[in-house]
């Protein structure tokens, strides 16, 4: 048996090395959906045509895997530009989905008595970033119906001084589309950058996007997740190219991997497909907030995205929650959260059968 070097010392423990503000946090939870319709995560519920999936498997069979990928994903942010129409003025930075974009941000612009702001309940991933990096979170309350509370959003913003305020538009988890006319005087009244987050845009009748690049502070943040491309991870950032190449700095290179820019490039050129698509999504939202609204107890709200939330009735948020994933069918419980999200949950708008297979769960649970 070998002698135990007596100069040794202990291995370390995580409380040891590790940051007490990250020990107190969370893993991002991911339920398992197998054997169930997967209504849960905001995801296209379409697939491609067979003859659309066939010619994209021969472009990725052609990819010299061997190699690096572009690290700018030149060809990709041309597409990208011309699709979505990204004025010239800006510049686009790309993410390995938009959950990195905001964590390149953070990290440059963190720093000592730091502020991060947002309306609440919004998007988890601003805070949780944030306190990964140090950085102060400031959640401005919403009114009981998810509008802005203006006089709030304004006083926070003078108090705060935040380095960055994030504006999701439509908002998650609420879906709901603040009026242009509540967002502009916000942007104006900000310190610091202010990143309208449209990783809902296809789904709503309004955009900043052709906007951007004409204000040094306002950045808009998209994805192509919620357009069907959830499993490419490709999110991207457009703003003043002083922003944007500042951010580029911090970037890891190679973050979008060649299989990735491959297949989102092919997609944007089929892009007629993913429109088709986002259009059946709004169309089917519309009846399934109807459908939603005739439920005793149920309390759904207006969403321009591609879910909906709704409100179950008092005191049976997780129960209703727990009876629907019985009838075969698994939604968002957010009923946890409390305040403002008291007994809610939402529910992925999917094809007709998913959404009558879900209303039916419902329909029992209540």
């Amino acid at each position: 048996m070998p002698q135990k070097d007596s100069h040794a010392v202990n291995p370390p423990r995580p409380e040891h090395l590790i940051r007490t503000e990250i020990r107190e946090l969370s893993a991002y939870p991911v339920p398992s959906a197998q054997g169930l319709v997967k209504l849960d995560a905001m995801e296209n519920p379409y697939e491609w045509p067979q003859s659309l999936r066939d010619a994209w498997a021969d472009t990725l069979s052609r990819l010299p895997v061997n190699r690096y990928p572009d690290p700018r994903g030149t060809e990709l942010v041309a597409r990208l530009r011309t699709v979505m129409g990204v004025p010239d003025e800006a510049a686009l930075l790309l993410g390995n989905g938009s959950d990195e974009l905001i964590q390149i941000l953070l990290m440059a612009v963190a720093g000592p008595g730091r502020v991060v702001m947002a309306p609440e309940p919004g998007f988890v991933m601003y805070r949780m970033v944030a306190r990964w990096l140090g950085l102060e979170f400031v959640g401005v309350p919403l009114k009981p119906d998810f509008s802005l509370d203006m006089p709030a959003m304004l006083a926070a913003l003078e108090r705060h001084r935040p380095a960055v305020t994030f504006l999701a538009w439509p908002n998650n988890p609420t879906g709901n589309l603040w009026p242009r006319a509540e967002m502009e005087p916000l942007i104006q009244a900000a310190p610091g950058l202010v990143v309208v987050d449209e990783a809902y845009g296809p789904f709503a009748r309004d955009s900043f996007l052709p906007d951007v690049g004409t204000d040094g502070r306002v950045l808009v943040m998209r994805t192509v997740s919620k357009l069907g491309l959830a499993g490419l991870r490709l999110g991207y950032l457009c703003g003043m190219p002083e922003w944007i190449g500042q951010l580029d700095k911090v970037r890891l290179p190679y973050n979008i991997n060649v299989l990735t820019q491959a297949a989102a490039e092919f997609a944007l050129e089929h892009h007629g497909v993913l429109d088709e698509q986002a259009a059946w999504i709004r169309r089917d939202r519309e009846v399934l907030f109807e459908a939603l609204a005739k439920l005793p107890g149920v309390e759904p709200f207006p969403s321009e995205a591609n879910f909906i939330l709704f409100r179950a009735p008092s005191g049976r948020g997780r129960e209703i929650f727990e009876g629907i994933r019985a009838g075969g069918v698994l939604i968002k419980d957010l009923s946890g959260q409390g305040g403002l999200l008291t007994d809610c949950l939402r529910v992925t708008v999917g094809t007709p059968e998913e959404n009558a297979c879900f209303l039916q769960a419902l329909q029992s649970a209540l």
